[in-house]
């Protein structure tokens, strides 16, 4: 019984066989120039849509890192800690004002004292709605190698990691705490977690009323600011024993630990907690907090009060408040239509340059006379020959 032998040559089909077809443009000037300009009377409108469309987003970003040495009176802000931009308006209003004073804030049967810091500002504009209310840190690194992948995912979809199975782990050095020889694992566990921004925004714009303050608060909520994908990831917490489990660090919510009394937050329900942990790509950046979807936000001074648990000070950050409507491009950025203008321009200004050029002193498609290999034998035939050399030199001495 004879077997036939096995080859190793590809079957004989225009993929294996290299035999698909194949497009390969030639690039000359009748199709380069036409396509520089194309590009460039394109990407110059859109750019100027893009920047118009950025300007027509209300908003209005104050620094309030200092507001703890502003005292209890209110002062101004300084100008170069705010920015604020109403489009239609002819102002900008009255410049933003804060002071600050001490309080009391109690959280999971936890009471601490935390300087209270009220910002104080002007609208001369009604802002649509929607109306989002973010903070914005800088010098934050949340893009740090380490920083990055310190937390562990089984953990925060709600499964009860021990001790053991996350020393060693991902979330090291905050993976575990030692508390008289043993070891108890912190929930949740991980650099990310424990530098979750703790600052309290109020969820009311208060109208400022020298005399009687009886307007209508404007309403915000801090539920649907998350993704929904982002929602998926996380899950009720698996432990039972709440005694077994440490909060982080920084959480100065849980003094005592955790308790029946003080159980741990619903990571699965805790927004803000899902917001933080994803983390932003650059070390300036801004996070959503509450928002308004429903109403306007009408022309007039508003206050809003904040508790100052955060410190941005020890790295050198600062931390602000935005208040911004959007467009149909998003939030307020005019680096993308500043990006498409600076191209389009530029397009144009090299395409009418190469055209000039072209029409100026032409170059013969296909010339093989400008090829290397050409030129260097040319200047190795001249080199060798005495009399082709010679001649060469007395022309160039006589020029």
């Amino acid at each position: 019984m004879s077997t036939e032998a096995k080859s190793r040559k590809p079957a004989n089909t225009a993929f294996k066989q290299q035999r698909l077809k194949a497009w390969q443009p030639i690039l000359t000037p009748k199709t380069v120039l036409p396509t520089f300009i194309l590009v460039g009377i394109l990407f110059a409108p859109i750019g100027g849509l893009l920047l118009w469309a950025s300007d027509t987003v209300a908003e209005v970003v104050i620094d309030y890192t200092k507001c703890d040495k502003a005292g209890p009176t209110f002062v101004p802000i300084p100008q170069d800690l705010y920015s604020v931009n109403f489009p239609g308006s002819a102002g900008n209003g009255e410049p933003p004002e804060y002071r600050s004073m001490q309080g009391v804030t109690s959280a999971n049967n936890a009471t601490w004292t935390t300087m209270k810091c009220t910002v104080k500002f002007n609208l001369p504009v009604t802002l649509k709605k929607p109306v989002f209310i973010y903070y914005r840190l800088t010098k934050f690194y949340q893009n740090h190698r380490r920083y990055v992948k310190s937390l562990d995912a089984k953990q925060l979809s709600g499964v009860a990691r021990d001790a053991a199975e996350l020393k060693g782990g991902s979330c090291d050095p905050l993976a575990v705490i030692t508390e008289n020889e043993v070891q108890y694992p912190i929930f949740p566990c991980g650099l990310i977690a424990n530098s979750i921004f703790n600052d309290t925004l109020g969820l009311f714009l208060n109208p400022f009323d020298a005399t009687t303050n009886n307007n209508k608060s404007y309403i915000l909520t801090d539920t649907g600011i998350s993704w929904k994908a982002d929602m998926r990831k996380y899950g009720s917490t698996g432990y039972t024993d709440l005694s077994k489990i440490r909060p982080p660090p920084n959480w100065r919510n849980f003094p005592n630990g955790y308790s029946a009394s003080s159980p741990p937050i619903d990571l699965s329900k805790d927004e803000h907690f899902q917001v933080w942990m994803r983390t932003a790509g650059l070390p300036n950046f801004r996070k959503l907090y509450s928002k308004n979807e429903q109403d306007d936000l009408t022309s007039g001074t508003y206050t809003i009060d904040i508790d100052m648990n955060y410190n941005v000070t020890s790295y050198g950050g600062t931390k602000s408040i935005v208040i911004s409507t959007v467009s149909f491009m998003g939030g307020r950025n005019p680096f993308l239509g500043i990006a498409y203008v600076v191209v389009g321009v530029l397009c144009v200004v090299l395409g009418l340059l190469f055209t000039a050029r072209h029409l100026y002193k032409p170059r013969r498609l296909g010339d093989h006379t400008y090829l290397s290999w050409n030129q260097n034998a040319a200047s190795n035939a001249a080199m060798t020959n005495p009399e082709t050399s010679a001649t060469a030199t007395g022309a160039s001495a006589r020029y």
